[in-house]
């Protein structure tokens, strides 16, 4: 089975460091990382990743945004994303709904449980 790819878009360092490493190391998969929402979509469209993590509150283009350029991008439209998110009220999942998210993971986040969460949720068998 080949190791999954997953690109992890978030502006705070320690959270992709936490992820990556969560990610590495319990499930081999490879973990690419941006800052940003435009680093997103250039690794996205480079990279095409099994999955993405992205950030909803980051600076220069919030999560929403981005999503909506993945989605826009015939390169990238087809990739899973997750929302790695601390807005999970019931307002903010139904907007996530909405804009067609496949699934949100709340921060914070059990390191040790993110590798089954998103397996869980992509159904991947690991």
């Amino acid at each position: 089975m080949t190791a999954k790819c997953i690109l992890v878009v978030d502006n705070e360092l320690y959270i992709q460091e936490v992820v990556q490493i969560a990610l590495e190391t319990i499930k081999n998969w490879r973990v690419v990382t941006a800052s940003s929402g435009a680093e997103g979509l250039l690794k996205a469209e480079k990279v095409r990743p099994d999955a993405i993590l992205l950030d909803m509150m980051m600076p220069d283009m919030d999560g929403a945004t981005t999503f909506q350029k993945l989605q826009a991008n015939p390169l990238t439209q087809a990739i899973p994303v997750l929302l790695l998110t601390a807005k999970i009220q019931t307002a903010d999942q139904k907007r996530y709904q909405e804009m067609g998210v496949h699934s949100t993971i709340a921060k914070p986040f059990d390191p040790l449980q993110l590798p089954a969460q998103i397996a869980d949720v992509l159904g991947w068998q690991l």
